[in-house]
C-alpha cells in the first residue's frame, strides 16, 4: 500500500513538472502561485518598467551620439571656413585678387602712421 501511496506522489510531482501541465495554465493553481500572486505581478510590473526605461535610455544615447557627431561635423566646417577666410585676407593675396579682378589700385607707399590726441 505504500508503494502504491509513493507511486502516486511521483507521478503527481512528475504531471506537476510536465511541459504540457505548465503549457496548459495548470501550475496557476498550485498553492505557491496563489499565494505569492501580488508578490508576482509586482515583479512583473518592475521588470516592464526597467525594460521600458533601458529602451527610453539607448534612444536618447543614440540620439546624444547623433548629436555630438554633428556639432563634430559643424566645428570642423567652421575651422575650415576661419582658415580660407584667414587665408583669403592676408594681403598678398588681396593684391593677386586685386590684380585678376583687373582693377586700378595700388599698395600704399608710404607706411600708415597714427594721430595721438
Amino acid at each position: 500500500m505504500e508503494e502504491n501511496g509513493q507511486r502516486k506522489k511521483t507521478r503527481k510531482k512528475e504531471k506537476r513538472l510536465s511541459f504540457w501541465y505548465i503549457l496548459g495554465g495548470g501550475i496557476l493553481k498550485e498553492d505557491f502561485i496563489l499565494r505569492h500572486t501580488r508578490m508576482i505581478v509586482l515583479v512583473v510590473v518592475l521588470a516592464f518598467f526597467f525594460i521600458g526605461n533601458r529602451y527610453t535610455c539607448m534612444q536618447k544615447l543614440r540620439e546624444i551620439d547623433r548629436l555630438q557627431q554633428q556639432l563634430r561635423d559643424v566645428r570642423f566646417e567652421a575651422l575650415s571656413i576661419s582658415s580660407e577666410l584667414t587665408g583669403n585676407s592676408r594681403q598678398s593675396q588681396i593684391e593677386l585678387l586685386i590684380e585678376e579682378q583687373g582693377i586700378d589700385l595700388e599698395g600704399a607707399k608710404t607706411p600708415p602712421y597714427e594721430l595721438y590726441k
